[in-house]
């Protein structure tokens, strides 16, 4: 069995008109948070099937949230901790920090809320190939140029990430020059397709097994475009 991580999970809370604003149109600014909120509980899936603790650092009114009354009952059950800095790199330098504070000694895979297909094999095996001999890193490449998971052995290498531009097409190369210069041997894993439009949205859903995910989108074809059903869980 693969020793314990800390899962990371970087959320920002579904509030309406303050997450997935890119599906805005053709999707409501309601529609936009009902699709984030589903992507985050089943990220939050995910990360429980991973030996060890989860920790999500979140941002956003949790009380304003689509499905707050979920959402809580499910922070409630993991670690929980707000995010800060300045910037996306900064918040997620912290966010690594703060969960290793809370779970010492552990490394950390970090994931967001943007790719709800992630599995909790998928994530268990990005947290064996970070405990393979010789590998500092694990980073899983997103389609649109950036990525969708971050292992590091020693959560303080985050910070590393402070200089390189993030949500860019050159984000994912961007960070694996900036942890292989500073000497970490990085493996890459699975390449995921991240959720930003409604074309993201059905590709995503239309390949998963189950889910709130899909059964969200299906819930919306005349919003998204749909042509052909999506099966939900």
């Amino acid at each position: 069995m693969t020793a314990p991580v800390t899962t990371v999970v970087l959320a920002k809370a579904p509030v309406p008109g303050r997450v997935k604003t890119r599906l805005c149109p053709p999707a409501t600014a309601e529609q936009a948070a009902t699709l984030a909120a589903a992507a985050l509980l089943d990220t939050l899936d995910a990360a429980a099937g991973v030996p060890g603790d989860t920790v999500v650092a979140i941002t956003g009114s949790r009380v304003d949230a689509v499905g707050a009354d979920e959402l809580t009952d499910r922070l409630d059950r993991v670690g929980v901790v707000e995010q800060r800095g300045d910037g996306l790199a900064e918040r997620i330098g912290a966010a690594h920090a703060d969960a290793a504070a809370l779970h010492p000694g552990r490394p950390t895979l970090q994931v967001g809320m943007d790719t709800p297909q992630v599995s909790a094999g998928l994530l268990a095996r990005c947290a064996a190939r970070l405990a393979a001999p010789g590998v500092d890193a694990v980073l899983g490449p997103a389609t649109d140029g950036g990525w969708w998971v971050l292992g590091l052995n020693d959560p303080a290498a985050a910070t590393l990430l402070t200089g390189v531009r993030m949500s860019a097409d050159d984000t994912g190369e961007r960070t694996v020059a900036a942890l292989r210069d500073a000497g970490l041997t990085v493996a890459l894993v699975e390449t995921l397709t991240d959720v930003d439009t409604a074309e993201d949205a059905v590709e995503v859903a239309v390949r998963m097994d189950g889910g709130r995910f899909p059964a969200v989108v299906a819930g919306m074809p005349d919003v998204l475009g749909i042509r052909c059903p999506v099966v939900g869980p």
